[in-house]
C-alpha cells in the first residue's frame, strides 16, 4: 500500500517535473516549487533532501514516463525492424507530446545542466546510453532474426538515429516549426530501408 509520504512525493513530482525541465535547475526556485504545489518548505524538504534531489527526481520522473510511453508504442510489434519504425512514428507526435512535459527532457536538461550540475549533466547522460543501447539491441535482435544486414554496426547506426531524432528536436523547438522532426523520420526511414532491410 502506497504510504502518504510517497503520495506526497508522487504529487510534487507530478507538479514540478515540467517546472525544472522547462525552466531549468537554476531558474527553478524553491518559492516556484512551493507557489505550485501549495506545499511548504518544510513539506518539500521533508520529501527530498534539497533542491539538488529534486532536480533529479523531477527528471527520473519525467524520463520513466516517457520510455514507459516509448515502451508501449513498441510492443505493439514484435518485429524488430518495425520496432526501429515505430521509433520514429512515436517521434512523429514528439512535439505535441513533450510540450506538456514542458519540452525535451533530454534536451532542456541536458543543456542546462551541463555548466551548472554535473550530477544533474551525468543523469542525462546515462539516458542517453541506455536509449541508445536500447536502439542497438533491437538492431542486434533484426540482425537474428534475419530482419536486419548483419553489416551493419548497432551501436553506430543507434547513436546516429539519435543524433538526428535529438537534433531534429532541438530544432523543431528553436524555430517552433514541426517540419524539422517530420522531414528527418522520412530520413530516419529511408535509412532503414536503404542501409539496414535485408
Amino acid at each position: 500500500m502506497t504510504t502518504k509520504a510517497e503520495l506526497t512525493s508522487q504529487y510534487i513530482l507530478e507538479i514540478v517535473a515540467p517546472i525544472f525541465n522547462k525552466n531549468g535547475y537554476a531558474a527553478t526556485s524553491l518559492s516556484d516549487v512551493t507557489n505550485a504545489t501549495g506545499l511548504t518548505k518544510g513539506a518539500i524538504y521533508g520529501n527530498f533532501k534539497n533542491k539538488e534531489d529534486l532536480a533529479i527526481a523531477s527528471f527520473k520522473f519525467t524520463i520513466k514516463n516517457m520510455m514507459k510511453r516509448i515502451a508501449e508504442h513498441l510492443s505493439t510489434s514484435d518485429s524488430p525492424i518495425q520496432k526501429l519504425f515505430l521509433i520514429t512514428d512515436f517521434y512523429r507526435n514528439y512535439y505535441d507530446y513533450s510540450k506538456q512535459l514542458g519540452g525535451c527532457p533530454v534536451i532542456n536538461i541536458g543543456v542546462d545542466a551541463n555548466n551548472q550540475n554535473s550530477l544533474l549533466l551525468q543523469k542525462v547522460k546515462e539516458v542517453i546510453e541506455r536509449i541508445q543501447d536500447q536502439v542497438a539491441t533491437i538492431i542486434e535482435d533484426g540482425i537474428e532474426a534475419g530482419e536486419i544486414s548483419s553489416e551493419i554496426n548497432a551501436m553506430y547506426f543507434a547513436k546516429r538515429l539519435d543524433t538526428m531524432i535529438q537534433g531534429a528536436i532541438f530544432m523543431t523547438y528553436t524555430m517552433d516549426d514541426d517540419f524539422y522532426i517530420q522531414d528527418t523520420m522520412d530520413l530516419i526511414d529511408n535509412m532503414i530501408v536503404q542501409e539496414l532491410k535485408l
